[in-house]
């Protein structure tokens, strides 16, 4: 299964808020040649919540066929409606993705024994792999390790994206859910320690903008070698701290755009970067070398 550094890549876009598919196909080149491990579409990075339903399933078939084979396609179509996760995933399905990233619900705060029976039917309603994430910062909701180690026995889930920025859940859930099931970091600040510990990689927004440096420091800390692995990701520091200095994926758009790979457009209710965050964005940027 999927290993090392998958970019929670961002949706292009023009000024007026249009996909810009180009842009997106520029992004994908820029990630097969520098080693990215995967590619997750269409998930918080990628705006989901303000994609239509018609672009979301294009965004997802775009970077399928951008990607051809060359990486494999993680599909983002979680939502807080169980149907409607159940109806855009099984839409997704025949698209030639390779797996699933399904959210927990937001916004509804469902019980334990509600999110089991909604990742259980979206992944009874698919025949690709489910990946959980679990993100309480944003959904207002926390899957619990019991509750991961209910949903590990279902065939078709295989992972999670787990985005507490809590380590000690690593060992917690190796323990509960065994060695095969796969464990992905979600909170770049952390990513490495995740692994050393244990886990498997990271969906990581560092990645969009030092896709390079981050493979290489994944497959360190996958590999146990942590000196190495923590002078890749010094560089990295001001990148995984100031790509949250306002909500994502505000500044790592700002930061694409800065790097010359993307226009920059957001759309409502995001606005772009705020003037006072734009040096410390900048800063990061020289100190991972990804500008001059």
């Amino acid at each position: 299964m999927f290993k090392g550094s998958l970019v929670a890549i961002v949706t292009p876009m023009q000024a007026d808020g249009t996909v810009d598919f180009a842009a997106l196909e520029k992004l994908i080149e820029f990630h097969v040649e520098a080693g990215t491990n995967g590619l997750v579409v269409a998930g918080t990075t990628g705006e989901s919540a303000t994609l239509t339903k018609t672009e979301h399933v294009a965004v997802i078939e775009a970077v399928v066929n951008m990607a051809a084979g060359r990486l494999p396609v993680i599909a983002g179509t979680g939502s807080n409606s169980t149907a409607q996760t159940v109806e855009l995933s099984k839409q997704v399905d025949a698209l030639g993705v390779d797996a699933y990233l399904i959210v927990t619900p937001y916004y509804n705060k469902p019980p334990q024994e509600g999110l089991i029976k909604h990742f259980s039917a979206v992944a009874d309603a698919v025949s690709k792999p489910v990946m959980l994430y679990n993100v309480p910062g944003r959904t207002g909701v926390d899957l619990l390790p019991s509750s991961v180690a209910r949903l590990a026995s279902h065939e078709r889930i295989f992972g999670i994206k787990e985005a507490t920025g809590d380590v000690s859940r690593v060992s917690e859930l190796l323990e509960l859910c065994g060695k095969d099931f796969m464990l992905y970091s979600g909170d770049d600040p952390t990513g490495r320690e995740f692994m050393l510990a244990g886990g498997h990689g990271v969906v990581s927004v560092t990645s969009n903008i030092a896709p390079a440096a981050m493979a290489l420091m994944c497959k360190a800390a996958i590999a146990g070698e942590a000196d190495q692995a923590q002078e890749l990701d010094a560089p990295l520091s001001g990148l995984h701290r100031d790509l949250f200095i306002e909500p994502n994926p505000i500044p790592v758009k700002w930061a694409l755009q800065r790097m010359g790979m993307i226009e920059g457009g957001l759309r409502l209710p995001l606005v772009g970067l705020a003037a006072e965050n734009q040096a410390a964005v900048e800063a990061a940027l020289r100190q991972a070398g990804c500008i001059e």
